[in-house]
Order: structure tokens, then sequence, then C-alpha cells
């Protein structure tokens, strides 16, 4: 994982399940506080643990602008942009460790 880059991601708790988007700057650590319920709040309510899509960006800037973006966008603009490069929502925890 390259140190000075910021990471969109998407977690879920199975296929078609809830989806929760978030922007970090280390994506290795803050996956691994999302799948061990170390993080209070939406994520751990509906135990959102398998990491299934991520995007790199330049900056923190650049990552935050694209994570409101995506949560504006409707459901299924979500849902087609994860099996666009993960069809069966495999957990890419173990891709990025």
């Amino acid at each position: 994982m390259d140190e000075k880059a910021y990471y969109v991601y998407i977690m879920t708790n199975k296929k078609d399940g809830t989806l929760y988007i978030g922007v970090s700057n280390d994506l290795t650590r803050r996956a691994y506080e999302h799948k061990s319920g170390l993080v209070d709040g939406f994520t751990k309510k509906y135990h959102l643990r398998h990491l299934v899509y991520y995007e790199v960006h330049g900056g923190p800037v650049e990552a935050i602008l694209r994570e409101k973006q995506m949560k504006k966008w409707y459901r299924r603009w979500k849902i087609e942009l994860i099996e666009k490069i993960n069809p069966e929502w495999k957990d890419l925890y173990s891709e990025i460790v």
C-alpha cells in the first residue's frame, strides 16, 4: 500500500447487503478495525466486515470528494461499481495485507 495514497472503500456484511463507504489513508488498518469490530458506529452495528471495493487517490481532498460523491449515488450504482471489479463480492482484505 502506498503511504501517500488515500483510499475510498466499501464494506459490507454479505453480497447485496448493507453498504458503507469510507475514506482512509491507511486502508489495511482501517479495514482491520472494521473487520474486528473495533469501530463503534454503523459498521459495527450492521457487522460490515467484508472489504468489497476500494480505489486509490493521490490526496485527501480528492478522496473525500469522491467519497461524498459516491455516498449520494443510488444503491444500484454502488452495486454496479462493486460488481465491475468484484463480481463475486469477495473480501479483498487478503489482497491488501
